[in-house]
């Protein structure tokens, strides 16, 4: 079963402010705390997803449940990354497909990110699998409104 998500936030932080923040794995990290953590090589943490090769294996991350607790082994892979836009697609002990996509662009006023995943597991039920994503991204979300003035409502959309 797959599963697509949807999240929007409206930022009124600017665009290029925001995509310094979201497109390293630093950041990536500040949205996940404090539920989880994605270990990488020194190398990575300081790149740029602009930076990454597409379609190649960037490296395996252990996902670590409240920054100690490894619970997933996961192969991130680049589609596309340019400024403003990736496509992940990429697979983990527990996600048989993990596609997240994200958006960040400027809109008047401010940016907007967007987030669309598409999720297959390969164990747990959908159902359980739907609300633990839907509830981390919407943490995600709420960690990067806090850290600018939040500009407009957020509307999670399942499809």
């Amino acid at each position: 079963m797959t599963i697509d998500l949807d999240f929007e936030s409206l930022l009124s932080a600017p665009e290029s402010d925001v995509w310094a923040e979201v497109s390293t794995l630093e950041g990536v990290n500040r949205e996940l705390a404090p539920w989880v953590a994605m270990a990488a090589p020194p190398e990575a943490r300081r790149r740029s997803l602009e930076d990454a090769p597409p379609g190649e294996p960037l490296f395996a991350s252990i996902l670590l449940a409240f920054r100690v607790l490894p619970f997933d082994r996961h192969q991130l892979r680049l589609v596309e990354a340019s400024r403003g836009h990736f496509l992940e697609r990429s697979r983990s002990t527990l996600q048989r497909v993990w596609e997240h996509e994200r958006w960040v662009e400027a809109v008047p006023g401010g940016t907007r990110v967007r987030d669309r995943l598409r999720v297959e597991p390969r164990f747990a039920p959908e159902a359980l699998t739907r609300g633990i994503v839907s509830a981390l991204f919407r943490w995600r979300h709420r960690r990067l409104r806090a850290r600018t003035a939040f500009a407009a409502n957020y509307q999670p959309v399942s499809f």
